[in-house]
């Protein structure tokens, strides 16, 4: 209202001026002046043609808004926003599809991409399943299964003494080898040496049709595959009885080195589809698929052309691919709220339990990192044996296995084991070595958003990865950083510091709900603080659950 005020105002100044330079005019008989009254006239005419045709705008924007007309960000204006002005050129497959544009974020290129081939010869022979993957389960679980035991691929290893109607089950077939212990008695791992042909624990077929909710938990949680859904808020093994407000799922993953789900989907559309079919029984919402909107590559069609799903397009830089990220920006968690997460290969997993009546845990890993000797993809099994998947393939000594990418990823050894979300091995040089006079020396292979280091202004150059953090450990200053590489309308600092307060009520509103490590790991990578920002948050996702 103001700003037509202004422009009435405007226009009374203008035919003001007009009649009095017509006056002058008329008394000096000049020429130019009659030229100044009809320019005078003009812009009075096109600014009132202007007021016209902006209250009429606005009108139809508030239209549109009180008839829920403007839903996926459509512009029911005449003008042009400045993001549509200045979006970037995408390419003809988006048309006409619901995309959203993020502006914020960071890619880290990094040597040692995976080449498209599967080796099969890469094959591990131990496996296992780990207990501390399972944020919220007993640090000591019923173990149903003795060292010595003959277990077949689907069968119950362990259950949550909390909710002991969650089974944990064997991704292979063989002998348990180890039940090995953590700090205070708790469980780490249940060691299983796999058969050379996998044997399989028959399951009952299911017919979706016509079945209860009920019924297909049942089912499920027998069958061993409800572990592999988590819950958000908290990341959690969701709770069997209640269902989801919606369901979410990432079909890419831009995260550095992340494999490449269109490759890995090949050969695996049935099943993707029929997992896709038994989430949307599990919810009374929408299952939604986030798809690749970035242009590089279209993607599967298992993804675009997938039925029962609304799909929505992602276009931007690391995090775009992170599924809290597409629930930020399609449908908020808010309190109360509980919704689904899951990978394409876990839903797959689900898929295979109707078209093969079996609990298949078959993974494509990307073997990824510049210490290896060849990057490349391989078929094996949930929480697959480290050593055995780099075996013959290192090329040097010194470095470090990490289960998942450089930012979320965890430290292992080559007795270690996948964890069992990982799609992902990356080798990277271990960093324990000196550097003199540190930042002050140029360096281009460090990999930074700060205009302090030359490797800032190459975005596009791949650098080695190693693992020395460049400095110490100060003060947890203000810098805008955190949010300068989040794209969600989230002030991750000020909730960070919040929970190192622990004042409940101000992390509750700065939206922790809504996050999960993976969604500021980005963060903890640009802090100039050296903040580990991911434990700090998992610290308080535990204080808040304890609140529930």
């Amino acid at each position: 209202m103001n700003s037509i005020k202004s422009k009435v105002i405007l226009i009374i100044f203008a035919v003001l001026s007009a009649n009095a330079a017509w006056a002058q005019a008329e008394g000096g008989s000049s020429v130019s002046g009659s030229y100044l009254v009809y320019g005078l006239i003009v812009v009075a005419v096109l600014v009132f043609f202007m007021i016209i045709l902006q209250v009429a705008d606005n009108l139809m924007v508030i239209e549109a808004k009180q008839s829920g007309a403007d839903q996926n960000g459509a512009n029911f204006s005449i003008f042009p926003r400045w993001k549509e002005i200045f979006a970037p050129r995408l390419p003809e497959y988006l048309r006409d599809k619901p995309l959203t544009v993020l502006r914020r974020g960071h890619n880290i290129n990094l040597e040692g991409e995976a080449e498209q081939r599967l080796d099969e010869s890469v094959q591990a022979k131990a496996f296992a399943v780990q207990p501390p993957n399972f944020p919220g389960i007993s640090p000591i679980p019923k173990v149903v299964v003795e060292v010595g035991d003959e277990v077949k691929a689907g069968d119950h290893l362990f259950f949550d003494k909390k909710r002991p109607e969650i089974m944990h089950v064997a991704p292979v077939s063989g002998e348990v080898i180890a039940i090995n212990r953590g700090a205070k008695r708790s469980i780490s791992e249940v060691v299983i040496l796999a058969d050379k042909d996998i044997k399989y624990r028959e399951l009952k077929a299911f017919g979706l049709e016509g079945s209860s909710r009920e019924d297909l938990v049942s089912y499920l949680l027998d069958a061993g595959v409800w572990p592999l859904i988590r819950q958000r808020p908290f990341d959690i093994i969701p709770e069997p009885e209640v269902a989801p407000r919606d369901i979410f799922i990432s079909t890419f993953d831009t995260a550095p080195l992340a494999p490449n789900l269109n490759f890995v989907i090949n050969g695996k559309e049935e099943a993707f589809q029929k997992g896709l079919d038994v989430l949307a029984k599990l919810t009374d919402g929408k299952v939604y698929l986030g798809l690749d909107g970035r242009g590089k590559e279209q993607p599967h069609p298992a993804f675009a052309e997938a039925k029962g799903v609304e799909i929505h397009y992602f276009h931007g830089k690391h995090p775009a691919g992170n599924v809290g990220v597409q629930i930020h920006h399609i449908r908020p968690i808010s309190a109360g709220d509980k919704v689904w997460t899951l990978g394409v290969q876990e839903v797959v997993t689900i898929g295979r339990l109707f078209t093969e009546q079996r609990y298949n845990a078959e993974r494509i890993v990307a073997l990824t990192g510049a210490e290896l000797k060849a990057a490349k993809y391989a078929r094996t099994y949930i929480g697959a044996n480290v050593g055995d998947l780099v075996k013959d393939n290192l090329a040097n000594d010194h470095i470090r296995l990490i289960s998942g990418d450089v930012l979320s990823g965890k430290k292992k050894t080559a007795e270690n084991f996948l964890n069992i979300f990982d799609d992902q091995l990356t080798v990277v040089l271990e960093g324990d070595d000196y550097e003199l006079f540190g930042w002050l020396i140029p360096a281009l292979n460090t990999p930074s958003i700060s205009p302090s280091l030359p490797s800032s202004f190459f975005p596009g150059m791949k650098k080695r990865a190693e693992t020395n953090t460049h400095g110490e450990k100060r003060a947890f200053v203000v810098t805008g950083i955190y949010e300068s590489v989040l794209p969600m309308d989230i002030y991750p600092q000020e909730l960070m510091k919040s929970i190192l307060i622990g004042d409940f009520e101000k992390i509750e509103g700065l939206g922790i709900y809504e996050l999960s490590e993976e969604d500021v790991a980005l963060c903890e990578f640009a802090c100039v603080s050296k903040q580990p920002v991911q434990q700090i948050l998992r610290k308080g996702l535990d204080m808040m659950r304890e609140q529930v």
